[in-house]
């Protein structure tokens, strides 16, 4: 299916581009998601008449999450949680402790943007953490997880 990116997409291209994409990936959630139009003409024509309006937004958005980027980028948190003898976790700290952790400090993350490539962490240590605020904006602070007996 042909469409057109109302916004960047990674992995796909930038605003304005004209991509064939999967029908299921079109349907299901690019459009939905509002990140992306069918390329018909009519869209074509409603798209390039609100060009210099979308292009301004996702300016607006960039800069949103860079100032944001600024605040996070060296934050160190700290995050308890019980151990056993081997400094082995009960459990483990995920995305969501990390970002009830922000919360707390007053910094709203989506969940979804924290990146735990290994996947949880399940041991006492200090881990840098990358949080994707937007397609080209990335920050990274320190979860640091202290075990108690």
């Amino acid at each position: 299916m042909q469409i057109i990116l109302m916004e960047k997409v990674v992995n796909l291209g930038n605003l304005g581009d004209e991509v064939k994409v999967k029908d299921g990936y079109a349907r299901n959630f690019l459009i939905p998601q509002g990140k992306a139009k069918r390329a018909t003409e009519a869209n074509r024509k409603v798209f390039e008449a609100k060009r210099a309006e979308l292009e301004q937004a996702q300016a607006a958005q960039v800069a949103a999450a860079q100032a944001l980027a600024g605040k996070l980028e060296g934050l160190m948190l700290q995050i308890k949680r019980k151990t056993g003898v081997d400094g082995r976790l009960f459990g483990s700290v995920t995305n969501i402790d990390i970002a009830e952790a922000l919360l707390a400090q007053g910094i709203t993350v989506e969940r979804s943007a924290i990146r735990l490539p290994e996947g949880p962490l399940k041991t006492v240590s200090d881990t840098q953490v990358p949080i994707a605020l937007h397609t080209d904006v990335t920050a990274v602070i320190t979860v640091s997880v202290l075990g108690e007996h």
